[in-house]
């Protein structure tokens, strides 16, 4: 028997590219307000709520924003980013997603998405990739973001596995972090010193042989 029978992928990073989309939204919020804002920055929210990115964000500023204030722009860079997203499709898909998502169909494998983003589904439709996956995380069931492991215990749970026998894939340090904390076994993709505590680190799912050595 296999000793992993359960793939779970981050979205952002991993399966399409939203992260540009997310950066420019953000940037024309912090525009907006008046707040420095810049790649560097913006690498510091991979991985985190919106409402946490908010929080980053505000850092650089002087004035001190109410609950409800934030609510309201982070719901303004919502608005921007839902409008940028709709220029997406299955062409959009990184390298490798579609033929390892096969792969793992043939074995038998179980594959589910953890992303923290609420707008999760609407860019899986738009890639045109829903019926491959077995379950999709609900971001707004999920109480604690990245590096808490809730995300990825609540999809092995909807995939019925446990999650010593699930692989997660994520491109940012907080998710690796989470990944490991859910006691799952960690791939990271894309820069190999954000993903460095990954137990494989890959360049993209092109070089998912590594991965398919594990699942036997």
């Amino acid at each position: 028997m296999a000793r992993y029978r359960g793939v779970i992928f981050d979205l952002d990073g991993v399966i399409t590219d939203t992260a540009r989309y997310h950066y420019l939204a953000w940037k024309k919020l912090a525009d907006e307000l008046g707040i420095y804002f810049d790649e560097v920055i913006n690498e510091r929210l991979k991985g985190v709520s919106r409402l946490e990115s908010l929080e980053i964000i505000l850092e650089k500023s002087d004035k001190k924003y109410s609950q409800e204030e934030k609510e309201y722009y982070a719901n303004k860079k919502n608005e921007y980013y839902k409008e940028m997203i709709k220029r997406i499709t299955p062409q959009d898909l990184l390298p490798g997603v579609e033929r390892f998502i096969e792969e793992l169909k043939k074995r038998g494998i179980k594959t589910a998405i953890a992303s923290v983003s609420k707008n999760a589904f609407t860019v899986v439709e738009n890639l045109k990739i829903k019926d491959k996956f077995d379950y999709i995380v609900d971001a707004n069931e999920i109480k604690h973001g990245k590096p808490d492991p809730e995300i990825f215990l609540n999809a092995a749970k909807h995939l019925g596995i446990s999650p010593e026998k699930c692989i997660g894939i994520e491109d940012s340090a907080a998710g690796i972090t989470a990944i490991k904390r859910a006691g799952m076994y960690a791939v990271g993709v894309g820069n190999p010193e954000t993903v460095k505590e990954a137990d494989l680190i890959l360049k993209d799912l092109s070089e998912t042989d590594k991965i398919l050595e594990l699942l036997g």
